[in-house]
């Protein structure tokens, strides 16, 4: 079956689509799929990509084309809109329109965020043209991507008490900041959160800890994605650092992005953007208003939860019916768990499950299901929320394509339950298979298409394949580079990895699977000789018939190995 992987996109969450894009490339089971990259352009394009770029380290590596000029800053192609007219360089790819799709691929996997790309906009456009797409549908999506919709009907399921404030755009005014401040710190309290309520889960969220006027007003922009200036900052400034500045404003994990708007005149690009301010403040003018071409309309504003943050996701068994997998525990080593702290190493650390009653971790887990239902999710979702001291459960921002690096919140989770990575993303495009189905448009080709794919993956099963050790001493960067070694091979499908840990008592340990998805060995050498918790081992019998379809017999026993003859590091 072709793959058609779609990522980038217009989202300023772009870059971890990319991620989550060569996961999918790299870890696809190569037995039943064949990969096609397809990189989607801020202007909507749809690149069929040369196989090489996958390897990049970020999109602006290969895009905007060489003819864009990248000297002095390094932007994307929205700096360029002369560009958006202009063929792709055969060197990138090709242009393809829908009406191409198939002759490409027969499926495609969502890998990309936020606006555009998880609220149902390019899902109809895959259905309009018959071409089945991974994760949620229609409504799933489009409920999964707005905040302030999620949080009432949220409360509808399961009635919990979050408070919160929607701001409007046209409310922002200047006069009245230190009026709204008071009134929403006696509404609300402090902290508060402020969030962008159309993006990603952690893009466009701020934390107003401290009785601060200037805090405020500063979050409050950050989430209508505007920025504001005086000219006496402005002047300041010598012409490196301007240039710093601008280069900050392209950067998407910490600018607002191109292009922005100043008195409704768009500017692209960031040399254009210092020339149009210099001329700006040297008329007299003491304030500029920067602000996102594709700002928000309305800020959310809720109550700070203090409790245990964590992160759970739910996948469907095949049958339609949730199934909630273990929640991870969010131990933050910062204050705000916003794009840069959920991303970047150090800044968190997870733990599976929460550090609570199996009661506790067992209502999680209901709730997440019930909410998963009754919000019209199918396929695959992760949601977030909090344990109060009190034992109070609050969810917040479902999220209907998680971020899919090989080391994400699912696939941890998606591991205790036996399935790796490949076998993971195989369940994804089989039960998303399952669910387009299920919405009855062109049922028989799609349930043709199933039957084929599940003779493949029964087939693979049945294969007898050799055994391969990794073996890896008790070294972070060996853990990582045996994970990545693991991951690939399980992606190829000629050969069964088997990871053997040289531990810090001398002896040989043959892993499970779980136990290669932790962030640090000595989270591993912790868990050799503790008990499986009784949350994992109950929710791995829930999903026996599943896992047992994907990965065969699953062990979760972890054993000395005492046969070092065959082994080869």
């Amino acid at each position: 079956m072709r793959i058609g992987i779609f990522f980038g996109g217009p989202s300023r969450e772009r870059e971890i689509s990319f991620a989550g894009g060569k996961t999918a490339f790299e870890y696809l089971d190569k037995s039943l799929f064949e990969p096609v990259p397809v990189f989607v352009d801020s202007f909507g394009r749809f690149i069929l990509l040369e196989k090489a770029f996958m390897y990049a380290s970020e999109i602006r590596e290969f895009y905007p084309p060489r003819s864009a000029d990248q000297t002095v800053y390094k932007t994307y192609i929205e700096s360029h809109p002369e560009l958006a007219s202009e063929p792709v360089p055969s060197e990138i790819g090709t242009l393809l329109s829908p009406e191409q799709f198939k002759q490409h691929f027969d499926f495609v996997f969502l890998a990309m965020h936020g606006p555009d790309c998880e609220d149902g906009a390019i899902q109809g456009l895959l259905e309009w043209y018959k071409i089945p797409y991974s994760g949620p549908g229609l409504m799933g999506s489009a409920v999964g991507i707005d905040k302030i919709l999620q949080n009432d009907m949220i409360a509808l399921v399961n009635g919990q008490q979050k408070k919160s404030w929607t701001l409007r755009y046209d409310q922002w005014i200047p006069r009245e900041y230190p009026i709204l401040f008071q009134v929403l710190k006696k509404h609300l309290g402090l902290p508060l959160v402020i969030k962008a309520p159309h993006q990603g889960s952690s893009i466009g969220v701020a934390i107003v800890k401290d009785e601060s006027l200037e805090e405020f007003i500063s979050a409050v922009n950050q989430c209508f994605f505007q920025v504001e200036l005086n000219g006496e900052t402005w002047s300041a400034l010598d012409v490196s650092e301007k240039q710093a500045w601008a280069q900050k404003m392209a950067n998407l994990d910490e600018g607002i992005g191109f292009p922005v708007v100043l008195n409704n005149k768009a500017i692209y690009h960031p040399a254009e953007l210092i020339h149009v301010l210099d001329s700006y403040f040297s008329q007299g003018n003491e304030h500029a208003l920067l602000s996102s071409s594709n700002g928000e309309d309305q800020v959310l504003i809720e109550e700070f939860i203090n409790g245990q943050e964590f992160s759970c996701g739910c996948i469907q068994l095949d049958n339609g019916k949730p199934l909630a997998l273990p929640p991870s525990e969010v131990i933050k080593m910062v204050q705000v768990f916003d794009f840069n702290a959920k991303y970047k190493p150090g800044a968190s650390r997870k733990r599976i499950p929460v550090d609570t009653t199996l009661e506790l971790n067992q209502e999680i887990q209901k709730v997440i299901a019930t909410v998963f239902e009754q919000l019209g999710i199918n396929v695959c979702v992760r949601i977030d929320g909090f344990l109060t001291p009190d034992g109070t459960i609050v969810l917040h921002d479902p999220n209907t394509i998680p971020g899919m690096s090989p080391t994400s919140f699912i696939f941890k989770q998606m591991a205790e339950i036996g399935l790796n990575v490949t076998q993971a993303l195989t369940y994804l495009v089989r039960q998303s298979i399952r669910e387009r189905i299920r919405s009855g448009k062109n049922t028989w080709q799609l349930r043709a298409l199933l039957d084929s794919l599940d003779e493949k993956i029964t087939a693979e099963n049945a294969k007898s394949k050799p055994s391969k050790f990794i073996v890896f001493a008790s070294m972070d960067e060996e853990y990582v580079a045996a994970r990545l070694k693991y991951g690939k091979m399980n992606a190829e499908g000629e050969a069964k990895p088997i990871p053997v840990l040289h531990a810090s008592d001398g002896k040989y340990y043959v892993l499970t699977n779980p136990l290669m998805f932790k962030e640090y060995v000595a989270d591993v050498e912790a868990l050799l000789h503790t008990e499986r918790h009784p949350l994992l081992t109950e929710t791995s019998q829930k999903a026996v018939e599943t896992t047992t379809f994907y990965a065969g017999k699953v062990n979760f026993e972890v054993s000395v190995y005492n046969q070092l003859e065959s082994l080869e590091v």
